[in-house]
This record gives structure tokens, C-alpha cells and sequence, in this order.
């Protein structure tokens, strides 16, 4: 419908947006919830977390390496870069096994997960990252 240079000057889809700011806030509760995890909570996150007390750095090392997996893509993916965009679909795509493993309790994560990826594959996205 447009071409590519539609894009350039208005900016990324909504579709983009929306799915930056959903990352983000992904990557944000992670690392929350890593510092959480380094306080006098640890043990208690811990066990709620892994099922045992005494393993809040497992907790701190996966919640970390979780933020980055959602912030880095995230700061990216209004750039307009296929590898962000990528990488957004592949942890949708494991958000939605994990939320599908775990249900009744991921429904919520199901959702979310399912929502970027149908974000993520929507033609107005696609051709948006194709230009």
C-alpha cells in the first residue's frame, strides 16, 4: 500500500510500538527481579522461583540474562532491525511453549507471548522491516 519511504518519514508501524514497549516491560521485570533476588527476599524468591532456598544466584544469573534477552532486542526493534525482530518472534515462540506447559498459571504469558508474536507477523510489520 505504501512504499518504503511512507515509513521512513512517519516513523514504525503501531504494531512495533507497541511490541517495543511490551519487551521492554518484559526486560524491566526481569531485572527487577533479579535485584529483588540479591536482597533479603533471596531465599524466599528463590523457592518460589526454583523450588529450593538457597539458590537466589541461579535466580539473579537466568533473571539478568532474561532482561538482556528482552531489553537489548527491544532498544533495536524501533531501528527497524530484522535481527531484533527475529529474535522477538523466537522468545515469543518460546514464551508461548512455556505459557502452554504451564497452564493454568502462564495463561497470562500465553497471552503476551501470543500477542507480539501475532504483532511480529503482521504484514504492515513484515514490509516495514523489509524496507
Amino acid at each position: 500500500m505504501f512504499g518504503a519511504e511512507y515509513y521512513e518519514e512517519s516513523g514504525p508501524p503501531r504494531q512495533v510500538t507497541v511490541a517495543t514497549i511490551v519487551v521492554l516491560g518484559f526486560g524491566v521485570l526481569y531485572l527487577l527481579l533479579g535485584l529483588m533476588a540479591l536482597t533479603s527476599a533471596g531465599d524466599q524468591i528463590s523457592e518460589v522461583v526454583t523450588g529450593s532456598k538457597g539458590s537466589s544466584a541461579v535466580v539473579v544469573v537466568v533473571a539478568w540474562v532474561g532482561a538482556v534477552l528482552y531489553i537489548v532486542p527491544a532498544l533495536y526493534l524501533r531501528r527497524g532491525r530484522r535481527w531484533a525482530r527475529y529474535l522477538i518472534i523466537g522468545i515469543a515462540v518460546l514464551g508461548i511453549v512455556g505459557g502452554l506447559l504451564s497452564l493454568p498459571t502462564g495463561l497470562l504469558g500465553l497471552a503476551i507471548h501470543g500477542g507480539l508474536l501475532f504483532l511480529m507477523l503482521r504484514p504492515t510489520t513484515k514490509r516495514w522491516f523489509r524496507r
